[in-house]
């Protein structure tokens, strides 16, 4: 007979549940019991169990998580991923494909070794890895030949050696593709018309200083709660590349699409380290040829949706304007740029800038 594995998520919330049927305090415990915990515990599963329960069934489980739907940019990542990974392993690794929209829980999560891997935006990345918010500052690419060149070249790589040190293991650079501006009932004519207007962005300090400067009042929030807050009305706007605005209808709930390509939006697939560790060498190669794998079917994906996204979009009735005065969204946002340049350095900005392929 075949035995089941059970995941560690599963044993360390029925730890968590059985700590709480001999305790009187009931659900007001458990709620305060709380995520954290239920993470401790996982890991220190994971240290006792996790590899070693794999080994003795001959297979590993890998999870990974992402915030989009199975088709989509980051779905079809993760499917190339599962079906690379586990050809080359000859299915000694199970990938296992679960959607969580908080991609900040997902990081945290790979961070505690509660689940493996991870396919996220790079916006809450910078709460992680400060280093990578470099990538968030806007009009900092010309196109996606310009930006994958940087992340395909030293500059990426330079910044996937430093996801160690905080508890990650960056396996391969993703991409959302170029963020574009959205509202609901209120129109814009100019960069003037934004000041006043809570525009919802991601979790990011860079992304709410260039908002900040245009006189927009920024609302940062987690994608999870975003269609509520434009359902509700809680915010005037949004701002995404056009493959998740596709992906997750969010022109249902706007009225105009601005195509102001004001930030290039990487992503990043990142895993445990222990978890990667605790692989053969074969199996860690695999592993990473299959990121490579997945980053080309993610793009792949994005240049599809880039380019029949806009009149898909057009017909599903959104009104999509083309921005003829970029240099004005430049101007809007430049008083943030000295803040960007001391903590980044001038330099090494002009150096992503100036990029080009030789």
């Amino acid at each position: 007979m075949k035995l089941k594995t059970p995941t560690l998520k599963n044993l360390a919330v029925q730890a968590v549940a059985g700590m709480n049927s001999n305790n009187n305090s009931g659900s007001k415990h458990m709620a305060y019991f709380g995520y954290g915990k239920i993470a401790a515990i996982a890991g220190t599963l994971a240290l006792s169990m996790s590899w070693g329960v794999s080994a003795a069934l001959g297979q590993t489980v890998l999870t990974v998580t992402h915030s989009s739907p199975a088709d989509s940019h980051f779905g079809e990542a993760a499917i190339a991923f599962k079906q690379s990974l586990e050809a080359q392993t000859e299915g000694a690794i199970n990938v296992v494909i679960q959607r969580l929209d908080n991609e900040r829980e997902a990081l945290e999560s790979v961070q505690f070794g509660t689940q493996e891997c991870a396919i996220v935006s790079a916006g809450p990345l910078g709460n992680f890895v400060p280093e990578t918010r470099v990538l968030d500052v806007p009009f900092l690419f010309d196109g996606y030949e310009h930006a994958r060149g940087v992340l395909d070249g030293e500059t990426g790589q330079e910044l996937l050696a430093l996801f160690p040190r905080y508890g990650l293991e960056g396996v391969a650079w993703m991409e959302n593709g170029f963020r574009n501006l959205t509202t609901g009932s209120k129109s814009i004519a100019s960069p003037d018309d934004l000041v006043g207007m809570k525009i919802r962005t991601m979790e990011n300090p860079i992304h709410i200083a260039a908002w900040q400067a245009a006189g927009v009042l920024p609302t940062p929030m987690a994608f999870s709660e975003l269609p509520p807050a434009l359902q509700q009305g809680t915010v005037d706007g949004q701002e995404n590349p056009i493959p998740v605005i596709l992906a997750n209808n969010l022109d249902m709930m706007q009225q105009h699409l601005y195509l102001t390509r004001h930030v290039y939006s990487p992503g990043i697939f990142a895993c445990n380290p222990d978890f990667v560790a605790g692989l053969d060498e074969q199996q860690q190669a695999a592993l990473k040829t299959s990121g490579a794998f997945a980053a080309a079917a993610n793009r792949k994906r994005v240049e599809k949706d880039e380019l029949v996204g806009i009149e898909t979009l057009r017909d599903r009735g959104i009104d999509i304007v083309e921005i003829d005065d970029i240099q004005a969204y430049r101007d809007a946002m430049a008083s943030a740029y000295a803040d960007f340049e001391a903590e980044f350095g001038a330099e090494r900005l002009q150096a992503i800038r100036d990029w080009s392929a030789e």
